[in-house]
């Protein structure tokens, strides 16, 4: 995913010779001009990302009121609303994949056996579990296989010939939600969309951003 600090930005600015500079840009300090030099590295850095549409008066205002402390949104949204700004750029160069995921899960919602629930996880039970059902903060031994909606296989705890062993909030999010509920000895289909899988990430050679998942999944036991 990629994540842009606004207010983080590290800037390399190159000066061999400060005065003439200064005399370049013909600023009434050299305060003045480094700070110039800071916008100018600003607007290059977002034009190398071909960002669109950006309003330099709406920056400016922000600078000032940032020094100020009179910020209209606080870093931590500033910093939220770039990433979306990012991840729906992401989204547009892999709107196949987004659609075909869509379609997929929308389908899959009507087949027999297909439960799903609110964050969109779908799931389907093969086998029921009888024993406990792991929490957060537990350790869990599992099987699983992970392929892709065509079918394609990308990774197998069975084909290595060795159970697997994290904690519960150590995988992605879909994994996370569907073990607490299930229980040990219990083995599970999960379709998981890509917002609760790996979302605008490339994750290996195989799983392309905005991916929708299918796992087997077979909970062995709670590791105590």
């Amino acid at each position: 995913m990629k994540k842009i600090i606004i207010f983080a930005i590290v800037f390399s600015v190159a000066i061999n010779s400060n005065a003439q500079k200064v005399k370049d840009i013909k600023m009434k300090t050299e305060n003045d001009s480094l700070s110039y030099a800071f916008g100018i590295s600003i607007a290059d850095n977002l034009a190398k990302q071909n960002i669109q549409n950006i309003n330099p008066q709406a920056i400016g205002r922000a600078f000032q009121d940032f020094y100020n402390n009179q910020s209209k949104i606080n870093v931590d949204d500033a910093n939220k609303m770039i990433q979306n700004y990012f991840e729906s750029q992401e989204a547009q160069k892999f709107k196949s994949t987004v659609e075909e995921g869509e379609k997929y899960l929308k389908e899959n919602s009507t087949k027999e056996g297909v439960i799903s629930l609110i964050s969109g996880l779908q799931y389907k039970i093969l086998k029921e579990g009888i024993g406990k059902a792991p929490v957060s903060t537990d350790r869990v031994r599992v099987h699983y296989e992970g392929t892709l909606i065509d079918g394609t296989k990308f990774d197998s705890s069975y084909d290595r010939g060795e159970p697997a062993e994290f904690g519960v909030t150590q995988v992605i999010k879909g994994w996370t939600e569907a073990l607490q509920l299930m229980k040990e000895g219990a083995v599970w289909m999960l379709y998981i969309p890509s917002d609760l899988a790996y979302g605008s990430r490339q994750a290996g050679q195989t799983i392309t951003p905005f991916s929708t998942l299918i796992f087997k999944v077979e909970l062995l036991s709670i590791v105590q």
